[in-house]
């Protein structure tokens, strides 16, 4: 099966049983973090660049033509605040969510005068199996703020159809936080070095 084959399958079978797709929702991901990223395997970046951006660009790839041929539709990209900010403990994770909130950025500017919306959702901590399996220090953190259930989240992408914007961000304080970073990155860096050091410590002290 050639690359991107699923993908295809997929909308093929959409358009039969529905006679067309207005909406699309890109909403798999994956994490294979951990302690020190930079020991990853070329196969644990592969599958997460496979998963988490390449999945992204292949649902585009079939989408676009029909949709700017026809009346248009709209791309969601689920993504995460880690495509803002940064995911500490998971390099490849921040990487790629910063890579599909990119992507989401570019369809936006290339079709978005084609009468395609795309949005971009960038949740925090959200009630998930790969929440429930993080390490404890960083599953701590990600509750630092009010962890939201999918059904949440979900509510959230729907209160964003009065306006259309590009950003949804199911946690209100992630914009100023993004605020922040772009105001004064090294500040940003030197407060998220400080965060990563109590990490760390407690790390040490759950091996």
């Amino acid at each position: 099966m050639r690359i991107g084959a699923g993908v295809a399958e997929l909308l093929a079978t959409a358009r039969e049983e529905l006679g067309g797709i207005d909406i699309y929702f890109a909403n798999a991901g994956i994490d294979h973090g951990r302690a020190d990223s930079l020991q990853a395997t070329d196969e644990g970046w592969g599958a997460m660049f496979d998963t988490n951006v390449l999945a992204h660009v292949r649902a585009a790839h079939e989408l676009m033509p029909d949709w700017v041929a026809g009346q248009g539709g709209r791309f969601v990209v689920t993504a995460s605040a880690a495509g803002l900010l940064t995911m500490l403990g998971s390099a490849a994770y921040s990487v790629t969510k910063h890579a599909a909130v990119a992507f989401a950025e570019w369809l936006s500017i290339t079709y978005g005068g084609h009468r395609v919306i795309v949005q971009a959702i960038c949740p925090q901590g959200v009630r998930t199996r790969m929440l429930d399996q993080a390490a404890a220090p960083l599953r701590n953190l990600l509750s630092h703020d009010l962890v939201l259930t999918p059904h949440q989240v979900a509510n959230a992408w729907v209160e964003s159809l009065e306006d259309n914007r590009f950003l949804v961000l199911p946690h209100p304080e992630v914009a100023g936080y993004y605020a922040a970073k772009a105001a004064d990155i090294d500040r940003w860096l030197g407060g998220m070095r400080r965060v990563w050091a109590k990490v760390e410590r407690s790390w040490g002290r759950d091996r």
